[in-house]
């Protein structure tokens, strides 16, 4: 499976989780046990942990830069993209922020609304710029 297929993957189960209201970190091995993810699995298994363990700060995160919507109404589809989108700029060093925002905007397109590619790059690209300026303060 490549990362691509593999965050679609991953949307998905976000959306799953938001529709249940289950965000455990104790069924990731039940969803994932039944996939082929192959070379994909540590990064599915990873990212999904972290959006367990730290939903509540990124769904702070996209509040934050979401002047429009409260993440309480924003359709299912775009706060799962987003989520999963913020968790990779945050806690994936190893991805470009750039690649998180466009995989981001490209799911959008497939499973949002008109609006729903517009308003995520949005979101993503004020808390990438965020993100990066964070990084230089920290490097200097």
């Amino acid at each position: 499976m490549k990362r691509k297929t593999a965050r679609e993957f991953l949307m998905k189960v976000l959306f799953q989780m938001d529709a249940s209201g289950e965000f455990s970190a104790d069924n990731i091995e039940k969803i994932i046990s039944g996939t082929s993810l192959g070379e994909q699995r540590d990064y599915c298994t990873s990212l999904l942990n972290r959006v367990c363990e730290h939903k509540e700060s990124i769904d702070e995160l996209i509040a934050k830069f979401s002047t429009s919507r409260k993440v309480e109404r924003m359709p299912k589809t775009d706060i799962s993209i987003l989520r999963l989108s913020v968790t990779e700029i945050v806690y994936f060093d190893d991805i470009p922020i750039a690649v998180s925002i466009n995989e981001a905007v490209e799911l959008a397109k497939k499973y949002g609304t008109e609006q729903s590619p517009k308003f995520v790059n949005a979101i993503l690209g004020s808390i990438g710029n965020d993100r990066s300026s964070d990084l230089r303060r920290t490097s200097s």
